[in-house]
């Protein structure tokens, strides 16, 4: 049986990942593809347990050694009960964040060592990464509005906007560094021509 492919869309608040998902998904199943449409943290029963704990407004005084520990620990049962059994039918994964945001966030954001988050990783991961990641780019302003707009409030958009830049910054520094894996695209655009242009890249990956 042929292996599924893992892609990832990543960014920070407000860039439309959870929207630009489920249209991927949409897409490739409309073009015969099996998908498997999942994010992060959440995925699984455990994991979306701990995915209402880490975004909770009430759990503001969580340490941040915590906070990174319970992202992995949800993205060990990810893996394990969604993402290797959707790969392993041949399916398109497609995963609303993945390891990539752990070091924005926790690494560039809260300035914990990137060592220490990539031997977690290991632990945790064994260092998977999705074939493919989408990075969608707003400036912070923007997409903390669109998420005021829509009423979405979590935890971690209740930090400020130096926090949200430092994260911004993370992710490109990441891209940067490997630019075969991880494909920018602007979320400043109109909705359908940010799906067009995502279309484009996997679509290519996907050859």
């Amino acid at each position: 049986m042929k292996k599924g492919i893992f892609i990832s869309l990543e960014g920070i608040e407000g860039t439309g990942k959870s929207t630009q998902a489920k249209l991927l998904s949409k897409h490739l199943s409309k073009k015969g593809y099996k998908t498997a449409l999942t994010q992060e943290p959440g995925g699984t029963l455990i994991s979306s347990q701990i995915r209402k704990v880490l975004l909770s407004t009430k759990h503001h005084r969580m340490d941040y050694m915590t906070e990174l520990l319970l992202y992995n620990a949800a993205r060990v049962q990810h893996i394990k009960e969604k993402i290797l059994p959707a790969l392993k039918e041949g399916k398109v994964v497609i995963t609303d964040r993945f390891s990539d945001s752990t070091v924005a966030y926790q690494g560039y954001g809260r300035g914990i060592s990137l060592k220490l988050i990539d031997s977690l990783d290991k632990a945790a991961t064994g260092r998977m990464r999705p074939d493919l990641t989408i990075l969608l780019e707003l400036d912070v302003k923007t997409g903390l509005m669109r998420n005021k707009h829509i009423n979405k409030v979590d935890r971690l958009e209740l930090e400020d906007i130096k926090f949200h830049e430092k994260v911004r910054k993370g992710f490109l520094k990441l891209a940067a560094k490997e630019p075969k894996r991880i494909k920018i695209v602007k979320a400043s655009k109109a909705l359908d021509e940010v799906h067009r242009e995502i279309v484009k890249i996997v679509e290519k990956a996907l050859k």
